[in-house]
């Protein structure tokens, strides 16, 4: 297997707590791998670590198929990151942003410049002050920082923080597009459960600084039940002649009379009539699966898989 990242036991320790321990992440070569978590799972820790801004308390790092030790940076020449929020001069324009960080990454051509801009749709506004700039826009230059030295490996800490739904679409989209064209392997940490289904091929989630799951997200999807969905005006009453008119255990009572059963999912019809037969009103039925904020929700309260 052809891995790009891998981390063994990988933890960081202050005085008072142990953001994260333990954590063992593995990522492929072309892949996008979703790093999930709720704010203060140890997801920016992790990543600080893995790119040399903190040192591990334990643990070791492999990139490119060699350990990283000490002060070596060669390493960190082949990745292009975006750690918090992306920074920029605001009173230069994008094209002076991307000058200086051209030369402070020893980049000789200045073509290199432009092609980034190109890259995410920034080239016809170059010559405009970075201050001038939306929040997208400066998203986006971000982003052409970081692919500037053309990097095999591109790490996003929530890139899409505090855009709106346009914008995170944007960069969605961008993402997808350097993995297909340019075969960038991208780590992508987020909160956003939907960001992660609607990005990533593998996930790691992470829950008060360990990794409680490593898998694909067709794994995620065979994982995941079937399951009928009731709207029901009376879920104590439903509930009830689920458990003594038909012997169905394997429900969950969800918010606002939402009831969902996890067994006899072909059999709608019949659960359907038998509360109807006993005066249970039934707004809405429908035969669903469970989503990938149902998986993260069920493992980060402890539920057996």
């Amino acid at each position: 297997m052809d891995y790009v990242l891998r981390t063994h036991k990988l933890t960081k320790q202050f005085k008072h707590n142990t953001p994260v321990k333990d954590v063992n992440i593995n990522i492929r070569k072309g892949e996008i791998y979703g790093f999930l978590g709720k704010n203060g799972a140890g997801k920016t820790t992790a990543i600080r670590m893995i790119m040399g801004l903190i040192q591990p308390s334990s643990g070791s790092i492999e990139m490119f198929g060699k350990h990283v030790k000490g002060n070596d940076q060669r390493p960190f020449e082949r990745i292009g990151s975006i750690i918090e929020t992306p920074g920029a001069y605001p009173n230069l324009t994008g094209e002076e942003n991307l000058d200086i960080h051209r030369r402070y990454m020893g980049v000789q051509e200045k073509s290199s410049i432009d092609e980034a801009l190109e890259l995410v749709g920034l080239l016809e506004v170059k010559k405009r002050k970075v201050k001038n700039y939306s929040l997208g826009m400066k998203q986006r230059l971000g982003l052409a920082q970081a692919l500037l030295h053309h990097p095999s490996l591109l790490i996003l800490d929530e890139p899409t923080n505090g855009l709106d739904p346009r914008g995170i679409k944007e960069i969605r989209q961008l993402i997808l597009e350097l993995v297909e064209t340019h075969q960038i392997t991208v780590l992508i940490s987020s909160h956003i459960l939907s960001e992660i289904e609607h990005l990533a091929t593998t996930v790691g989630i992470i829950h008060q600084g360990k990794l409680l799951k490593e898998l694909t997200l067709d794994e995620i999807n065979q994982k995941n039940r079937h399951y009928i969905e009731l709207d029901v005006n009376d879920a104590q009453k439903a509930s009830m002649l689920l458990e003594q008119k038909l012997n169905i255990e394997q429900y969950q009572v969800m918010e606002q009379n939402m009831i969902r059963i996890y067994e006899r999912t072909n059999e709608s019809e019949t659960i359907n009539q038998v509360l109807m037969e006993n005066q249970v009103g039934i707004k809405k039925i429908n035969v669903s699966t469970d989503t990938l904020e149902d998986y993260f929700i069920h493992l980060t309260e402890g539920g057996a898989e």
